[in-house]
């Protein structure tokens, strides 16, 4: 175990699986109706514009992995193309958020085994897929894989499923007794926008949080077989992918139900099932949603471990974190991730029995991750401006640049800062900017107490 070099052990389907997990999650599942309450119908257009605009993301990351795919990617970037402070914030971001998103998806696990077990204590099951995700992480690289690409490939067929009974319902009556459902639940319920650019200004900001994780496929570059090629066909099928599965989606929800009345029927997607006769629909979803949540916690173990691998690298974190099995795994990253999540399990059970409200501040908490999730974001447009400035060179004859170049990049920057803004303005949002913020100071303050900025420059920066 004395090695400290990652091995390139994920395929191009693996790599694609778990390009596409990144992007659909529980969000879409369970979140959905949450986001269509702020703004209706046009709600499609919500996910569209936010997943037009991350595409450019992964196109501004894609053009400077594909000539750098290292570990770590974008935190790297950051400190190379910025400053050393950015590499240290963002690694430190993904980590929160993904610890974050981790304790919230063993919790909701929990939560959806009561379907089948009313009386199973929650924190069973969750120690059981910490156990499992956190050892399937140990195994190699390519077992962390193996598992993501047979839960995209769970959720992926769930929702082509659901799209298809969806459209049957909609243009040929299908479970409807031969009669089509038609369009006009687009525009009969109160309009297209019936909560006016107020609403739709809000959706933006819970939109944007359910596309967080987009950008793992960044991380996974220093382990991929082929990475130049590999990257490139992952990157450039995340429009197709937010296209068919997020708006495609949306938009069956949005018109087979009237948009006023979601709150009363459940999940969508169980209730489309049933409408066209598939009568353990409830059952089918709740096992989709299960394995949806597993794998968001899988997708954060082996995010957040390369993170910390990455901050030891640079010196940030002790020399252990370096440490790496014959099999290519960073064995003590990946262990911090599994007991960072598990004790934020056992803190949600006994919290509660101390602290009165305790509850609801896990769920501060959790919403806390949406800004920690979008500083990627940031430093990777950010890192591209930087880059095309001090490269040109290396943008002459790239096979693989960024759409627009470095006006889309502050076009998108923009987009995001005036998100952001709409997040502050909206008391349901307010609270997680504020918390994502103090996170944020402290772990600059941090990064300045601790002597960072003072540690030679070959340690800051990984070329």
């Amino acid at each position: 175990m004395e090695e400290t070099q990652l091995q390139r052990g994920l395929s191009s389907r693996q790599i694609q699986m778990i390009a596409l997990g990144g992007t659909i999650g529980v969000g879409l599942f369970m979140g959905a109706t949450s986001t269509i309450k702020w703004t209706g119908p046009s709600v499609i257009f919500a996910y569209l514009i936010v997943g037009l605009f991350l595409f450019l993301v992964m196109r501004a990351m894609g053009e400077m992995v594909y000539l750098h795919p290292t570990t770590g990617s974008f935190a790297n970037f950051a400190s190379d193309y910025i400053h050393p402070v950015a590499g240290y914030l963002t690694a430190w971001s993904n980590i929160f958020q993904w610890v974050v998103v981790g304790m919230s998806e063993v919790i909701a696990v929990g939560e959806y085994m009561r379907y089948w077990f009313p009386t199973l204590p929650e924190w069973i099951p969750g120690v059981i897929v910490i156990v499992l995700l956190a050892g399937a992480n140990l195994v190699s690289v390519k077992a962390f894989g193996e598992f993501e690409f047979w839960f995209a490939m769970i959720k992926i067929v769930t929702i082509i499923l659901m799209i298809i009974a969806g459209f049957g319902l909609i243009f040929f009556g299908l479970g409807n007794g031969g009669h089509a459902i038609g369009l006009s639940n687009l525009w009969s319920h109160g309009g297209f926008m019936p909560n006016g650019w107020v609403g739709f200004f809000f959706a933006l900001s819970i939109v944007v949080g359910s596309y967080q994780g987009v950008e793992l496929i960044g991380i996974t570059a220093g382990e991929t077989k082929d990475p130049q090629k590999n990257i490139k066909k992952a990157v450039n099928g995340v429009i197709w992918r937010i296209l068919i599965f997020y708006i495609g989606a949306i938009f069956v929800i949005v018109t087979v139900y009237p948009w006023d009345e979601l709150g009363n029927i459940g999940s969508p997607f169980t209730q489309t099932f049933a409408k066209v006769g598939i009568t353990f629909a409830a059952g089918l979803i709740n096992f989709v949603v299960l394995t949806a949540a597993m794998s968001g916690c899988n997708s954060g173990i082996f995010s957040a471990s390369r993170m910390i691998y990455t901050l030891a690298q640079h010196k940030q974190l002790p020399k252990i974190f370096l440490k790496v099995m014959k099999n290519g795994v960073p064995v003590y990253p990946v262990l911090a991730m599994g007991i960072g999540i598990f004790v934020g399990v056992i803190l949600n059970i006994v919290l509660p029995m101390f602290i009165k409200g305790a509850d609801s501040i896990f769920v501060y908490v959790y919403s806390a991750s949406i800004l920690p999730g979008m500083i990627p974001w940031f430093m990777i447009l950010i890192s591209h401006i930087r880059f095309r400035r001090l490269h040109p060179e290396e943008v002459e004859g790239h096979p693989f640049t960024m759409p627009g170049g470095v006006a889309a990049s502050y076009l998108t920057i923009a987009f995001l800062l005036l998100v952001l803004v709409g997040m502050l303005f909206n008391k349901e949002t307010v609270v997680s900017v504020v918390i994502g913020l103090i996170f944020l100071a402290f772990m600059t303050a941090f990064y300045f107490v601790r002597g960072y900025d003072r540690l030679p420059d070959e340690d800051q920066h990984l070329k």
